[in-house]
């Protein structure tokens, strides 16, 4: 691969991006067709259901031509492709079917689709047919990962992939000693909060922030075609009708999860508020099994969750190794005080050198606050 190699990969990802929190569960993906040095044909999948981006760019290229078909048009053609070709048959057919019959002459892919069904057999296909395949490495690859961190961690492991998103004060407080937390960020980070929820599958709150808060958790102010499912981890199902939760479930679903101890009556009381009651495990007096949360919530398709509270929700889960990346808003403003001094309150290191260190850092100014967002491991 060449820099124009790398050069129409990240087109190829920046059309992807033009659909996020529209295709999950299926992944981002874009797709550029370039015929000599010119670019014949581009697109990016719009949503489940609906051509993939190697048959939107085909048709494209096709329709620039006013060619009779696809070989006539791309015959000898490069594709480059954000994510692995689909070998098998879904809700569409193949792309590799599709592919071949155009007559490509060499298909570029930024990486492999690690789910079960594909991982690397639709390279396989394409060279078995006697096409050209290069596959991305180094950072163009890592980027194209990335991209779609939540499909991958879903299909590889079984769990969601969750960001921590929190803010806090320059002396490191999440709430006043009274609790008090409206508003620590300013309205820019507010802002780029909704656009994060319409972009993923799920926010999820504990019981602290529900009764603390009483928050909606809905994306608002942004175009979406979606609302996330709104998720409240609340062990003994203290959740009030009156709430906001409650009060706006025709605006999106919401799910709460009890323990085991919680009576049929009150479950059944519960869902007959339209809200969805799961019960999982826990142990006498912890939280609620992270991992049988996270399996519950991607047996339901949810692959990524917006965590936005309280610190030992996030403490618990942080503890678990289910926490894949922080974002956290630091504003000017000093609080003191002696309660809600830390985002994440559980086992801890104890030593500075046993800290996590987080990994592909970044900081950007938002108004007068600072996002500093980084990630625990590298993308699967």
């Amino acid at each position: 691969m060449d820099e124009k190699d790398i050069g129409y990969l990240e087109r190829a990802m920046e059309l992807a991006e033009k659909a996020r929190g529209d295709t999950s569960p299926n992944p981002l993906v874009g797709a550029v067709i370039v015929r000599g040095n010119e670019v014949v044909g581009e697109g990016y999948h719009l949503g489940p259901g609906q051509d993939h981006a190697e048959i939107v760019a085909i048709k494209d290229a096709v329709g620039r031509s006013g060619a009779a078909s696809s070989a006539d048009a791309l015959t000898g053609a490069t594709m480059y492709v954000s994510l692995e070709p689909c070998c098998t048959y879904g809700r569409t057919p193949p792309c590799t079917q599709a592919l071949i019959a155009a007559g490509f002459g060499r298909i570029v892919v930024g990486a492999i689709d690690p789910s079960a069904r594909v991982n690397g057999r639709g390279l396989d296909c394409l060279r078995a047919a006697g096409i050209g395949v290069d596959l991305a490495d180094g950072a163009v690859a890592h980027r194209a990962r990335r991209q779609n961190e939540a499909m991958r961690k879903a299909v590889v492991t079984g769990l969601p992939f969750v960001t921590y998103k929190y803010a806090m004060t320059i002396d490191g407080r999440i709430a006043s000693d009274s609790g008090d937390s409206r508003w620590i960020s300013g309205p820019e980070s507010r802002a780029l909060v909704h656009r994060w929820r319409s972009w993923t599958d799920a926010v999820m709150v504990g019981t602290g922030t529900l009764k603390a808060d009483d928050p909606r958790l809905t994306a608002r102010e942004v175009p979406t075609h979606r609302q996330p499912l709104r998720v409240v981890l609340d062990r003994a199902l203290t959740i009030k009708r009156e709430s906001a939760l409650v009060s706006t479930v025709a605006e999106g679903a919401v799910l709460v999860v009890c323990g085991p101890e919680v009576t049929a009556f009150r479950r059944a009381q519960v869902e007959s508020w339209g809200i969805e009651v799961l019960t999982v495990v826990t142990g006498p007096e912890g939280p609620l099994d992270p991992h049988e949360v996270g399996r519950a919530l991607v047996s339901r398709g949810v692959a990524s969750v917006l965590l936005e509270g309280g610190a030992r929700l996030a403490g618990a889960w942080w503890a678990a190794g289910l926490i894949d990346k922080l974002a956290a808003f630091v504003c000017p403003r000093v609080a003191s005080g002696l309660e809600n001094r830390g985002p994440l309150l559980g086992p801890g290191a104890l030593r500075m050198d046993e800290a996590t260190e987080l990994r592909e850092v970044e900081v950007r100014q938002l108004g007068a606050n600072l996002l500093v967002t980084g990630y625990r491991e590298e993308p699967f």
